[in-house]
């Protein structure tokens, strides 16, 4: 089974993360996707292993969220637009296994899906 993490290697969780799966022996496929941003139809797979919305991924902490104007009530279509267009928007790390999927904060939240 593939291991993929959508990573950013400045974040330190999202670092810490990738070292938890390694020292599982698992090589993931690690992908960094503030290079390489998933596509809406990635992320709504994601979301959907996640079981979770849009809303419920994206970093609203970011400038670029508040810029948006996208913190009133809009739809997840609307949102998965601008994490496309603005990767740095998508929570990370985000872990998928399988048909399973979990956010890496803490790190040891991805324990259970691997």
């Amino acid at each position: 089974m593939t291991v993929t993490i959508y990573h950013n290697p400045r974040c330190s969780k999202s670092r810490q993360t990738l070292a938890l799966i390694e020292d599982q022996g698992i090589a993931p496929k690690v992908v960094d996707y503030l290079k390489a941003p998933p596509t809406v139809a990635e992320l709504k797979n994601v979301l959907k292993k996640l079981g979770l919305r849009a809303r419920d991924i994206v970093r609203k902490s970011e400038a670029r969220y508040a810029s948006s104007g996208k913190e009133r009530d809009v739809g997840d279509d609307e949102l998965l637009a601008l994490m496309v267009e603005n990767p740095i928007l998508i929570e990370r790390p985000i872990v998928v296994s399988g048909d399973k999927a979990a956010i890496g904060r803490p790190p040891e939240a991805v324990l259970d899906i691997l």
